[in-house]
């Protein structure tokens, strides 16, 4: 009996060995992709060897994140240990809370540069203090704050309160006109889908209620969702917390856009020199990072002019990918809105404000659970 264990020992070694070897040669020659279109993000590239690496110990966490990143048959993997830990009843899968109705919501972890970050915003702020412009800053809620009950357990507790804590600290140390959006989300709650189930984002209608409440504050009228044509562009909208846990056996969410017919609407990318007529590139719509389709994913710098925009104004947008999904509602307020993502734009906002003669409003809106470490922010001065 015991030779028959033993054998049966050896047997199963064997096995894993072999298997360890397959993976290690699959590794080797297999290609090795800069860019994860399932994540969303770029993968970590083999880093260089110096000498200040290896002191640092850098060398060692970027090999540990290369390995990891490229390891074969990796969106297999998480799939696996996803359903095998649903199946033991978890709930909480690295970062993500596995919620009611379907939501699969990201926690929030404590930052480390509130104080930081509320001295560049500052700074941003004391440069235009001679402008003839009003400067806003919103900082948006997340899904872990507004959606608190659909947190499994007593996951809720606390979560909400430390987020807005956080934004009140950011505020008041930024010394600019805070835009608080959190309310009006809240009575929203009934009305729609604030966030999106599988992605970190909000919703249309999410942004909407953000945009109600800029102009709220503003003494802007808002136009109404009913005066637009809403059309669904996917059905099939698998988005970036989706694909941190990659449970296959969730379908796919819509995403719904805005139009006004009577717009008259041209958006000018500066870094590509192209210019359009539509504020949605719906090809994304067929691709696997479908919130692209706002803005066009990624550009330093858009600008928009709405002709038949019954106003003047002009407004200098500062963001993250938030603000994208609510810039087809601010388009109504303002004839002209100059859309800057400073992890790109290399020259500073500030200079081009006052530059701008016809700037009269800058509205910075950034979502909470990215603030803490969005590159953007540095590039706000």
């Amino acid at each position: 009996m015991d030779k028959e264990k033993n054998s049966a020992v050896t047997c199963l070694a064997a096995l894993s060995a072999a298997g360890v070897l397959a993976l290690s040669v699959i590794f080797l020659f297999s290609p090795k992709g800069d860019f994860s279109e399932n994540e969303n993000r770029y993968l970590q590239s083999f880093p260089s060897l110096t000498r200040e690496a290896v002191e640092s110990g850098a060398f060692m966490e970027d090999i540990n994140s290369y390995l990891c990143d490229h390891f074969p048959f990796r969106d297999l993997f998480i799939s696996l240990k996803t359903r095998t830990e649903l199946l033991a009843g978890r709930r909480k899968i690295g970062q993500v809370y596995v919620g009611e109705d379907g939501y699969l919501i990201e926690a929030y972890e404590e930052p480390k540069n509130t104080e930081q970050i509320g001295q560049i915003l500052k700074n941003f702020g004391d440069k235009l203090n001679d402008q003839p412009v009003e400067v806003d800053l919103m900082l948006v809620p997340t899904a872990v704050c507004i959606y608190r009950d659909k947190l499994p357990g007593l996951a809720f507790l606390g979560l909400g309160e430390e987020q807005l804590e956080t934004a009140k600290e950011v505020y008041e140390a930024a010394g600019i006109d805070p835009i608080d959006c959190t309310e009006e989300l809240l009575a929203r709650k009934g009305e729609g889908q604030l966030y999106y189930k599988l992605d970190h984002h909000w919703t249309t209608f999410g942004a909407y209620a953000g945009y109600l409440a800029f102009c709220r504050e503003k003494g802007l009228e808002p136009v109404a969702l009913e005066d637009l044509e809403a059309e669904t562009v996917t059905e099939d909208f698998r988005g970036t917390i989706y694909s941190k846990v990659n449970d296959y056996s969730r379908p796919g969410e819509e995403i719904t856009i805005y139009t006004d017919p009577s717009a008259e609407l041209t958006v000018f990318y500066e870094d590509t020199n192209e210019t359009t007529d539509s504020l949605y590139a719906l090809d994304y719509a067929q691709k696997k990072d479908k919130y692209s389709l706002f803005l066009n994913n990624l550009h330093p710098l858009i600008q928009i002019t709405n002709e038949k925009a019954e106003t003047d104004r002009e407004l200098v947008l500062i963001k993250d990918s938030y603000a994208n999904s609510m810039v087809p509602f601010l388009i109504h307020n303002f004839k002209r809105i100059y859309v800057f993502d400073t992890r790109y734009y290399k020259w500073g906002p500030s200079s081009f404000i006052q530059e701008h003669e016809g700037v009269t409003d800058v509205l910075l809106l950034y979502n909470m659970n990215t603030l803490d470490t969005d590159l953007g922010v540095r590039g706000i001065y």
